[in-house]
C-alpha cells in the first residue's frame, strides 16, 4: 500500500516543454490528498521557488536536492556550507569570471548572470526562472546549496582548485558543489520516512533527471517521466507518459491511487 509519494517538480509535475502545471496533474494531487496519501516536493529548487504548490495543499518539501527540508514551518533538516568555503570559491568563481547561484531559503546569484545566454538558459531549463535572480547581498547568510555555471572542460579548474569538493553535473552547464556531508534525494527522503514512521516500500516517487535515479531506487515503486534520460528510465520500475502529456495522472491511475 502506497502511503507517501515523492514529486520531483520541473519536468514531472511541471511540464518539460514549458514548466506549466496541468489542471489534471492539479487534480491528481488533491485527490491523492484527499484519500490521505502524503505529498512531498523533492526538488532542486531553492525552498522560495516550491510555495506555489502550497494551494495544492502540499506542505512537505525537501529543496535543494535535500539540503534543506521543512514540514510546513518546522525544519527537520538542513545541510548548511561552511563560510570558509563559500568565501574562497566565490572569489575564485568572480576572477575567472564564472556565474554561481547561492541557495539559502530564496535564490540569488554573484551577479554576474545578467548577459551570459548560457547562464541564463540554464536557469529557465532547471528552475524555471526567467529573471536573472538578484545578486546575493551579504555571503554572511547561511547557504545550504551552492550551483556552479560552467561546462565540464571550464570546471576542471574549480576541480584543480578544490580537491576537497565534490561538483556533481545535473546539467550540461550547471553543477551542484558539495562538501563532505552527503546531500542527495533519497538521503532527503530516507529523513522525511524516519520523522513520519513510514517504511520505504510504502513510498512511490516520480523524477526525470540524473538527480532523481538514487530517489527512484530508493522508494517501494519509482516512476520515471517519458521526458526523463535513458539511464534514469533503465533503473525505474515504470517509465510514465511524459509531463507534458499528463504522465503523472497516467501512472498513479495505472497503478490504482487514484
Amino acid at each position: 500500500m502506497i502511503r507517501i509519494v515523492f514529486f520531483d517538480v520541473d519536468g514531472t509535475l511541471l511540464s518539460e516543454t514549458d514548466h506549466s502545471l496541468s489542471s489534471a496533474t492539479a487534480e491528481s494531487i488533491r485527490e491523492l490528498i484527499r484519500k490521505g496519501i502524503r505529498i512531498v516536493l523533492v526538488t532542486g529548487r531553492p525552498y522560495s521557488l516550491c510555495k506555489e504548490f502550497s494551494d495544492l495543499g502540499i506542505d512537505t518539501i525537501i529543496s535543494a536536492n535535500g539540503a534543506l527540508i521543512k514540514i510546513g514551518d518546522e525544519v527537520i533538516h538542513k545541510s548548511v556550507l561552511s563560510a570558509q568555503m563559500i568565501h574562497e570559491f566565490s572569489e575564485f568563481a568572480e576572477s575567472n569570471g564564472h556565474s554561481i547561484s547561492y541557495f539559502t531559503e530564496s535564490l540569488a546569484t554573484n551577479g554576474l548572470c545578467a548577459t551570459d545566454i548560457r547562464v541564463n538558459d540554464a536557469l529557465r531549463e532547471t528552475l524555471g526562472v526567467t529573471d536573472p535572480p538578484q545578486k546575493m547581498d551579504s555571503l554572511e547568510q547561511e547557504v545550504v546549496c551552492l550551483c556552479l555555471y560552467a561546462d565540464e572542460s571550464e570546471a576542471e579548474k574549480f576541480q584543480t582548485r578544490f580537491p576537497s569538493l565534490r561538483f556533481v553535473r545535473f546539467h550540461p552547464y550547471v553543477c551542484n558543489v558539495l562538501e563532505e556531508n552527503e546531500v542527495s534525494k533519497s538521503l532527503a527522503a530516507a529523513r522525511v520516512l524516519d520523522y513520519l514512521k513510514i517504511p520505504r516500500e510504502e513510498a512511490m516517487a516520480f523524477g526525470d533527471g540524473g538527480n532523481d535515479i538514487d530517489l527512484l531506487e530508493y522508494v517501494g515503486l519509482g516512476i520515471a517521466m517519458g521526458n526523463g534520460g535513458e539511464r534514469l528510465k533503465q533503473r525505474a520500475d515504470y517509465v510514465t507518459l511524459r509531463a507534458s502529456e499528463d504522465g503523472v495522472t497516467h501512472a498513479l491511475r495505472k497503478f490504482k491511487l487514484i
